[in-house]
């Protein structure tokens, strides 16, 4: 419900009138539609250099920015938020295990790397649901614990099937004579990230209609 602390924006409450608090929530806003459809691009393309790692790092940094700005609206209404603030420190966290990953070449690098995005992605889905999942068409009737546990229960199938003893996704093609660089081979198992981005959509297109990280009063 409205009140006089409230600010409605497109029918929608942001609980603080504080113009820097507004300000934060808008380029948070921002940076989350970049990270949820770099992301996207990232999964959908070709695992290798070019456009897969390219959209990775956008997505990296855009990631980044999402959470420095929810850190900020945290700190500002931390009782509200402290819950988003954890969600988004595991976000940014795996996404960091991830791509450190693959930059050093760890051993089993694709794995981790796989299995460090794909957390992220999912922490990231994850916090956008608990936070606004009760703003949502069809979503608003579920009880607020399956915000907590949907992405999870959808996305660690995926990294797992992903995961299974020889994937084809993880198969490296070695360097050729001419020095080309080591790409991944694509594989029908690659269509496994495709369902995640059914999450990954339609969070996309209701931040822009939810433009509060936390409604709650």
């Amino acid at each position: 419900m409205a009140n006089e602390n409230a600010t409605i924006v497109l029918g929608i409450q942001i609980p603080s009138t504080d113009p820097v608090f507004l300000a934060i929530v808008g380029v948070h806003i921002l940076f989350g539609l970049a990270a949820v459809a770099a992301g996207a691009v990232a999964m959908l393309n070709k695992k290798g250099r070019g456009r897969h790692s390219n959209w990775g790092t956008i997505y990296f940094w855009c990631l980044l920015g999402a959470f420095v700005t929810m850190s900020a609206l945290s700190l500002m209404r931390w009782a509200e938020n402290y819950q988003l603030f954890i969600l988004g420190a595991l976000s940014f966290s795996s996404a960091y295990f991830g791509r450190t990953a693959a930059r050093r070449r760890w051993h089993q690098w694709p794995r981790l790397h796989l299995t460090g995005m794909g957390a992220s992605y999912i922490f990231m889905l994850t916090a956008f649901y608990v936070d606004n999942g009760k703003n949502l068409p069809l979503w608003k009737e579920l009880p607020q614990i399956a915000f907590w546990f949907i992405p999870s229960a959808i996305g660690v199938p995926l990294i797992l099937y992903a995961l299974r003893p020889a994937p084809d996704i993880l198969a490296l093609v070695p360097r050729s004579r001419h020095g080309n660089a080591i790409k991944w081979r694509s594989a029908p198992r690659d269509r496994a990230s495709s369902l995640l981005l059914v999450f990954a959509a339609h969070a996309s297109s209701s931040r822009t209609r939810t433009l509060c990280p936390s409604s709650r009063g």
